[in-house]
């Protein structure tokens, strides 16, 4: 791959070391830039070169646009890597790394834009097949008989959604006509503040969904597979804790069916990387909520089922190759899980930066941890708390959550607290263990 000779990852923590591993592989030349509080990751240990883009703080560092592409300019990198979260779904970022002559490891600018509004995104889906939330398709206006009548159609209760929301920020549930459109009102009022945008659209709300995602890779070529879902539903304040694959309990029908479909949207859109289709799934129904146009921090899963490595894909894709597989390719095998390990309070959640004394990462057949702790380091106090991501797979669902139990009640972090007992008790649950719990389980399990 001659030209992706040398690829800048813009990120850090655990992300950062997994995109230099696959570098590594492919023989790549590795820059790591880091902020001043960052100098002792692990990765900026590893890589070839590494550059200083800051301080401590991420709006000065690695949310730095024109610090990001100086590093690349000054260590003659022909690429970019974004990772999550930060500037992986901006796009005037990919836009800026594109006109500065580097290759932007991701889609296009457009498709960015195109995916990260969510009305646009919905026109998209449905033009493609893929199913979606009964709504109001489009933006309301200002004609409040409208609304109504959308509502009244969709069936109570309902859901106003900031067109440039997300994280669970800039959505409000209506349940009756009473308090529709004083609850528009406010979500707009809120979403112009928050967002820079007043724009809102109504959905159903579904009452007790899982939350069901499908991988997907295409080359921006035409070609264009899935690996398979996930199952996300295990989560708090609209954060994931424990992710699975596959997705435990769907019909082999509709799972085949949201697949092919997102295969054709990555086609229609002209799709070029990886990316993931999020599902709300409810009564044998999936309904389209958003795509994440970026390799997710619960990829590894997927990895483990399919034996392919996203990242690495990500790499041959930017370098202009075409898919390494056909969908026929694609072999499915076992199950996997993935517990995030948080530096944070297992009671309070409240982040808890500090020195790692001991870190003892698990081990055996089945377990990997995808992790930049190492004896010594310091937790900083800047940035989102993940720490580590265990994951467990096995021939089966039920051996591979008997793996998860042994691995997290192997795995040691001292000095700083963890969530690790929240795991340890998730794991157990009778329910999680059943397969299948809504949205709102874990939720409602903390709140008992």
């Amino acid at each position: 791959m001659p030209i992706l000779d040398k690829v800048l990852i813009a990120n850090r923590g655990e992300i950062a070391l997994r995109i230099l591993r696959a570098c590594k592989e492919l023989g790549i030349t590795t820059v790591a830039v880091h902020s001043q509080a960052d100098r002792e990751l692990k990765h900026v240990r590893l890589a070839d070169e590494s550059v200083c883009i800051g301080p401590a703080s991420s709006v000065e560092s690695y949310l730095n646009v024109p610090a990001i592409i100086s590093a690349a300019e000054v260590t003659d990198a022909s690429a970019i890597h974004p990772g999550y979260g930060f500037l992986a779904e901006n796009a005037d970022f990919a836009e800026q790394v594109e006109k500065s002559g580097f290759i932007f490891i991701g889609p296009r600018a457009d498709t960015i834009r195109l995916m990260g509004d969510k009305v646009s995104a919905i026109e998209a889906m449905k033009k493609a097949g893929v199913p979606t939330v009964p709504g109001s398709d489009g933006p309301l206006g200002d004609d409040d008989e409208r609304t109504l009548e959308i509502a009244r159609r969709i069936g109570y209760p309902v859901i106003v959604k900031a067109a440039a929301g997300g994280g669970g920020r800039g959505m409000r549930v209506v349940h009756n006509e009473a308090a529709l459109l004083n609850s528009v009102q406010v979500t707009q009022s809120e979403a112009a503040a928050a967002f820079g945008s007043g724009v809102v659209y109504l959905e159903k709300f579904l009452q007790k969904p899982r939350h069901v995602e499908v991988q997907v890779l295409a080359d921006g070529q035409g070609n264009a597979i899935h690996l398979g879902d996930r199952d996300c539903s295990l989560q708090r304040r609209h954060q994931k804790v424990i992710e699975e694959a596959p997705a435990p309990g769907i019909p082999d029908d509709a799972r085949k069916a949201v697949a092919e479909s997102c295969v054709n949207a990555c086609i229609e859109i002209g799709y070029r990387g990886a990316g993931t289709f999020e599902f709300l799934y409810e009564d044998g129904n999936f309904y389209f909520i958003e795509m994440n146009t970026r390799v997710q921090v619960e990829h590894p899963v997927t990895e483990m089922i399919t034996n392919v490595d996203i990242v690495a894909e990500q790499l041959r894709i930017a370098a202009g190759m075409p898919l390494s597989f056909r969908q026929s390719d694609i072999r499915f095998h076992g199950h996997a899980f993935e517990c995030r390990i948080n530096a944070e309070d297992p009671n309070t959640f409240l982040p808890s930066p500090g020195k790692v004394t001991t870190f003892h990462a698990p081990g055996g057949l089945g377990v990997r941890v995808d992790s930049h702790l190492y004896d010594g380091y310091t937790v900083p106090p800047y940035y989102d708390s993940l720490i580590a991501k265990v994951i467990s797979f096995a021939e089966n669902r039920e051996t591979a959550l008997a793996r998860m139990r042994q691995a997290l009640d192997e795995l040691v972090v001292e000095g700083i607290r963890t969530n690790t007992a929240l795991h340890r008790e998730l794991v157990r649950d009778r329910a999680f263990q059943a397969g299948g719990v809504s949205i709102h389980y874990l939720e409602s399990k903390l709140e008992d």
